[in-house]
């Protein structure tokens, strides 16, 4: 039972100071989502930002605070995008390649050069979000116009720089991946006023209870085709030859190599949102141009035939990070390596090259199945906007997504060190 699993994990002091330690990081996570920007008109700023579109997702992603304008109303999004960065530039510069292959050392220095960009990219979006909301701040006077905005924009990027160091300490000192879980906490605080958002709806008869019924049957098969396809995997036999070394043999046994359909996880789609806010907060920017006119009505989730070029976009950049994600964290040529260095092959096909192109061939394939699937949930709520009439269920799809990927994820790590300690773990 997975009460019993959690009542072993908490009595293993080790792992019950880790998930301690990452449950008073979400506690300091909530606390600062309600510490206010100074100088801020917070009716201005709720008529301006409006409801729907991404706005309301990215309201969503930070826990409520993007709306708010609280000091982490950024979230963590910089960092995913200095991240997405960073790893874009390891494959084109090849001083940053030889970086990545340099073990520690080499990871601490893009850790390190991740922070100055998530610094630099976040800077840059506060003060673009500050100058689009202007109209929302109370300035003294026209003589303190530029201080107060650079005063906000200072806040903004200080709130997204502890958001840094909240993941990093929660990844090292806590149980699973910061930055995701950081994701995962403003999400989850969102299902209350979500469901009472649906509750207000159904009491003023806008929407039925078949409606309801048919958006819980939606949830229910989203959370488990994420389970299905997390779990999904194409294994690979492998057959080790006998060696003998002196008078013992070693090898002999057949194994196999796990290949995930979805080897990116969640990752692909925090990417594609990270990329997706850019245009949204440049609209900001100029609300009466014809370029935030053609954002607002063409590149928005509102469940009309005009939000089909962003469901387009935003599928296809799923997709393309599913790859590129996939190719970062598994190299078929490194396996290959790997599995003829210890006497490994793959019966029928010769150890080396040959064997890459094979695992490379299953991957491509298996990935492109995991990359639909994840654009399909995303888009998922939207088309069911369409379908329903239902609006503002930005919860949906994307957002449980992100939340089962990070708990199966998390449960996992919790589950190897219960396993490590031998203790029966989550799954089985």
């Amino acid at each position: 039972m997975i009460f019993d699993s959690l009542k072993n994990a908490w009595n293993v002091a080790d792992l019950r100071k880790k998930i301690g330690y990452t449950l008073l990081m979400f506690l300091i996570f909530r606390i600062g989502a309600h510490i206010p920007i100074p100088f801020v008109n917070h009716e201005v700023l709720k008529n301006m930002l409006g409801t729907g579109g991404m706005f309301d997702f990215m309201d969503t992603l930070s826990g409520g605070s993007f709306k708010r304008l609280t000091v982490f109303a950024l979230s963590i999004t910089p960092y995913v995008t200095a991240s997405i960065i960073l790893q874009l530039l390891t494959i084109v510069i090849p001083s940053l390649e030889r970086l990545s292959k340099e073990g520690e050392y080499g990871r601490k220095k893009i850790t390190q050069y991740t922070r100055y960009g998530t610094v630099a990219l976040g800077f840059i979006q506060a003060f673009g979000l500050t100058f689009g909301i202007r109209t929302a701040l109370m300035v003294p006077s026209s003589a303190w116009k530029w201080a107060v905005y650079l005063l906000v924009a200072l806040v903004l990027t200080a709130g997204t720089a502890f958001l840094m160091w909240l993941g990093e300490a929660i990844t090292e000192n806590g149980v699973g991946n910061g930055i995701s879980l950081i994701i995962f906490a403003g999400i989850v605080s969102r299902v209350p006023s979500a469901l009472g958002y649906l509750y207000s709806l159904f009491t003023v008869h806008e929407i039925n209870i078949f409606s309801l019924l048919g958006l819980a049957v939606i949830v229910v098969f989203i959370i488990a085709g994420v389970i299905y396809v997390q779990e999904g995997t194409r294994r690979v036999s492998v057959q080790y030859a006998k060696r003998v070394v002196g008078r013992r043999v070693y090898g002999g046994q057949s194994s196999h190599i796990p290949l995930k359909v979805n080897q990116a996880g969640v990752i692909p789609v925090i990417f594609a949102i990270s990329l997706l806010a850019f245009p949204q907060t440049i609209a900001t920017w100029m609300p009466t141009s014809g370029f935030a006119r053609f954002v607002n009505t063409w590149f928005s989730m509102n469940g009309t035939v005009q939000s089909i070029p962003y469901l387009l976009v935003y599928g296809v950049l799923i997709i393309f990070f599913t790859y590129f994600y996939t190719a970062v964290t598994f190299n078929p040529a490194d396996v290959a390596d790997n599995l003829k260095k210890y006497g490994g092959f793959i019966p029928g096909l010769r150890p080396g090259r040959p064997t890459a192109e094979y695992l490379s061939k299953i991957l491509s394939r298996i990935t492109l199945a995991g990359g639909i699937f994840l654009a399909l949930i995303a888009i998922l709520p939207t088309i069911v906007m369409g379908l329903t009439g239902l609006k503002n269920i930005y919860f949906g799809g994307t957002s449980l997504l992100i939340v089962v990927g990070v708990a199966l994820e998390t449960m996992k790590q919790i589950e190897s060190q219960l396993m490590s300690r031998h203790y029966q773990g989550f799954m089985k």
